[in-house]
């Protein structure tokens, strides 16, 4: 019982998460899985997260879907090559150590927040979308994102939102409402081959989800609201990721 509380609570944290700045969720999901739930097994905890991530996600896609933040034919041509992606690399992935596996993507984490952080005073074009000039790089980003996703068993967000701006240009919220398309995706083919080697418990994955629930609405109106040109979302979101990452790489090396 307590292990399912713990789960509920610390899913309503990722979805949050999810809802506000469309990445961070599952790479939030592991740790949590493995420190607070108890989950004595990181692919296990990989597998499972993937799973309850991919459901969050799908649920707060539908509160941005609602609000008009999704580029529907962007977030279409990312989430395609992107799972093909993330069927590869979720399955080499599944061979390496679950320990090595988080402290080498709290490396990629610093990486990205920095790049988030040097973009901040950008607001992006609303207008922006995918057409044949720009298509080749959503592809290209799509794909490169998806097999990273895979390969840590993760969403992927935190790499999606950067990967659609770069790409596309759009604003920052557009690309956090568009990114959940892929993260669904990933995550749930990331779930499936993690699945196949019953790497997932499935009434926590439940719990977790349902917790999710009640975070991603909170998240969304949050993101809502702080979706401005000052790039306070953006920074929010670098320091979600250097948090995280400094976390990982200090429960990893402390071994």
């Amino acid at each position: 019982m307590t292990q399912l509380l713990l789960g509920a609570l610390s899913g309503s944290g990722v979805g949050f998460t999810l809802g506000l700045v469309g990445g961070g969720g599952s790479i939030l999901a592991v740790p949590l899985m493995v420190y607070v739930v108890g989950v004595a097994n990181p692919h296990v905890a990989i597998g499972t997260s993937a799973l309850a991530v991919a459901a969050n996600a799908g649920g707060n896609l539908i509160a941005h879907a609602r609000a008009g933040t999704v580029k529907w034919r962007c977030a279409a041509l990312y989430a395609g090559t992107g799972v093909v992606g993330a069927l590869g690399g979720s399955t080499l992935g599944k061979q390496i150590d679950g320990q090595r596996l988080l402290a080498l993507f709290a490396l990629v984490m610093v990486a990205v927040g920095v790049l988030m952080l040097r973009g901040r005073g950008n607001a992006g074009d609303p207008g922006a979308d995918c057409n044949r000039d720009n298509a080749p790089r959503v592809l290209g980003y799509g794909f490169g994102t998806g097999a990273v996703s895979g390969f840590f068993g993760i969403g992927g967000g935190f790499l999606i939102v950067p990967g659609l701006i770069a790409s596309t240009g759009m604003p920052m919220l557009n690309a956090v409402g568009s990114s959940l398309v892929a993260v669904t995706a990933f995550g749930v083919t990331t779930a499936v081959n993690y699945a196949l080697s019953g790497w997932i418990d499935w009434p926590l994955a439940a719990i977790f989800v349902c917790g999710g629930v009640m975070g991603g609405v909170a998240g969304v109106a949050a993101a809502r609201r702080l979706s401005d040109t000052t790039g306070r979302l953006r920074t929010l979101f670098a320091c979600l990721v250097f948090t995280v990452a400094g976390y990982i790489l200090w429960r990893s090396t402390g071994r």
